[in-house]
């Protein structure tokens, strides 16, 4: 295959990919397979000699589409969406032509100083200080993982990555149980070790409880131990819990701890100014993450970390061996010196393609509508007999349940089976409960609401 194939090949996927968000809503949303099947389609070994695109394309149709759960399927309602807007799509398409390598401001300029004036632009639109800089990562943990080794560095005078943990106090962080796995895993890789992860209780609206918080430091310091940095919670995945962030930064700056707030879904709802009062105080973290493509369109992958300070990351997390110098300009911006990989994805660009084809209020528009349409469903779903609301809405994030475990197992069962809308579960207050999050980014007011009609249909009888 060559270019001029290429150009070919490329218009044809452009048609196919019209044609497939075109009758997605034709399509269950859920593949309705089971394990191996797709695999079982495939050759065991790769061919010896090359194959023409035609067979490969007819391939793809035949077997990949009918294997997909779809993730831009309009009554998607599972886990948080995963947008990607046409004008994302788009940028995807010529960043992946260009296929830069972002590493360096001298190996891609504009990717650069693309993504420091989008961090910028975002920056404002969420009513964050001029002062946060910050840069994109592929996702939410390897965000979170980038902040906790840059407390972990802090904590132990920057001694970490030279000498090793041995020998060190033993360090500790301080998280609510409604804060994502991922803040597990960060903490595992970082070799801080899960026990040293202190999960404070929550009060009644599952927020973290900021007098624990200060009594946990306290018996830590009192012991012996070394806190190291404190992780809040801006709209958990189960439920879409906020922790009391004001005053939680109020506790970790009285012990000088710094401190990381993951809004890795609920951020994006910021940019209306009417929802900042569930994270009042955010201004006074010294890392903050969240994901434009959970909620703002922006293609998979792309992750925002706005920093207070980029210092102490970048001592963390840099390093300039000769070859990746540029001459003359020992202070320019070279973001790989801010995030875990080296090799860096131009993502900036379907930000730019994104927010410049949408505008801020038309984004903000579709936020304000699902978190409306969200609660109508709720209201309807309340309404039915059987149903029993678990948890309120939390911007468009509810969950509900059957009277015991089992029948709301066989509830989602039923639903997923049925493939007109997808839902998942979690686990609240013991309670296995079935979440309802409303975010796709072409999903109407009709879609959301099939979500009460499908569930009046498969209730138990």
């Amino acid at each position: 295959m060559n270019h001029d194939d290429l150009r070919h090949w490329s218009k044809h996927a452009a048609d196919w990919a019209h044609d497939y968000h075109a009758t997605l809503r034709d399509r269950p949303v859920r593949a309705p397979l089971t394990p191996g099947a797709i695999a079982a389609q495939l050759p065991a070994t790769a061919p010896e000699t090359a194959e023409p695109m035609q067979q490969i394309f007819a391939d793809f149709e035949a077997i990949v589409p009918p294997g997909m759960t779809h993730w831009q399927h309009p009554r998607f309602f599972a886990y948080f969406p995963a947008n990607a807007a046409p004008a994302s799509m788009l940028a995807e398409q010529l960043a992946n032509a260009m296929a830069c390598q972002g590493m360096l401001w001298q190996t891609s300029p504009a990717a650069t100083e693309i993504e420091q004036v989008m961090i910028e632009w975002l920056r404002d639109a969420l009513g964050l200080p001029k002062g946060f800089t910050g840069t994109l990562h592929d996702s939410a943990t390897t965000t979170t993982l980038s902040a906790i080794l840059t407390m972990r560095e802090q904590a132990t005078a920057f001694a970490g990555n030279i000498a090793g943990l041995s020998g060190q106090p033993q360090l500790r962080f301080y998280a609510s149980a409604q804060t994502h796995s991922s803040v597990d895993k960060a903490i595992r890789v970082a070799g801080v070790g899960q026990e040293n992860l202190v999960k404070i209780p929550t009060d009644a609206g599952f927020s973290m409880r900021p007098g624990a918080l200060a009594g946990a430091i306290a018996a830590d310091k009192a012991a012996g131990l070394l806190p190291a940095g404190v992780i809040l919670c801006a709209g958990g995945t189960s439920i879409g819990a906020f922790d009391r962030i004001a005053e939680c930064i109020a506790v970790a700056k009285a012990h000088d701890l710094p401190m990381h707030v993951d809004a890795a879904w609920a951020g994006s709802a910021m940019i209306c100014p009417e929802f900042r009062a569930l994270w009042a105080g955010v201004e006074g973290a010294d890392s903050i993450v969240f994901n434009p493509h959970k909620w703002l369109g922006a293609q998979f992958d792309c992750a925002v970390q706005f920093l207070r300070d980029p210092t102490p990351q970048v001592k963390t997390l840099g390093l300039r061996p000769t070859y990746l110098e540029t001459a003359g300009r020992e202070e320019i911006v070279n973001f790989n010196e801010w995030t875990v990989p080296l090799g860096r994805r131009f993502r900036a660009l379907k930000l730019w393609f994104t927010l410049r084809a949408y505008g801020l209020e038309g984004l903000r528009n579709r936020i304000r509508n699902h978190v409306a349409w969200a609660n109508e469903a709720c209201a309807a779903l309340a309404k039915l007999d059987q149903v029993q609301i678990v948890t309120q809405p939390i911007l468009s994030l509810f969950t509900f349940a059957l009277k015991n475990d089992a029948a709301t197992e066989a509830l989602l069962n039923r639903i997923n089976d049925d493939g007109r809308i997808y839902l998942t579960q979690t686990r609240h207050d013991g309670r296995y409960v079935i979440r309802v999050q409303v975010g796709q980014f072409d999903c109407t007011r009709d879609d959301v609401m099939m979500i009460p009609q499908v569930v009046a249909e498969l209730l138990p009888r």
